[in-house]
């Protein structure tokens, strides 16, 4: 199984890249973990903010692999402890599919992501940074496949 993280914005700093890269090269052949990243769309003053939302989640959407689950990461969505995502991850790998993960851009995401997610999930109550979000999502992972794996990482 792959998980794909796809999210809205390029050019992270080199802490969050390197943070990253350490837990995608923990995970064994049978369960990567890699990011896509979609450049965001400009913002100035005046720009039309639902549009630029929009245009980032076509974007999104157009870089799925079809047949993937896809998971969308939203405040609104249900929470997990660690226990219930190492549970999710398990039904994920048996599903047999590939799974995408979004993230949007600093408004969100688009109706038509919200719409096409088979799962919702939200990390916390919290409003967090983007780069933070994707260092956490992919320690989360880790953790859940460690737990699952009976690997020394996850300590209850």
């Amino acid at each position: 199984m792959q998980i794909q993280l796809l999210a809205v914005g390029t050019k992270m700093p080199t802490w969050v890249t390197e943070g990253f890269n350490e837990y995608k090269k923990r995970f064994p052949a049978d369960c990567k973990l890699v990011l896509h990243e979609i450049a965001a769309q400009k913002r100035t003053r005046k720009a039309d903010l639902n549009r630029v939302m929009q245009q980032e989640g076509k974007s999104l959407l157009q870089a799925i692999p079809k047949g993937n689950r896809i998971v969308t990461l939203e405040v609104k969505g249900q929470a997990w402890d660690t226990p219930k995502l190492a549970q999710q991850l398990e039904k994920w790998q048996m599903d047999g599919r590939d799974v995408t993960l979004l993230i949007g851009g600093p408004e969100g995401l688009s109706d038509e992501c919200l719409a096409a997610a088979e799962q919702r999930w939200s990390l916390s109550k919290l409003t967090l940074p983007h780069p933070v979000v994707r260092l956490i999502v992919a320690e989360s992972l880790y953790r859940a496949w460690s737990l699952n794996n009976n690997h020394p990482y996850h300590r209850e």
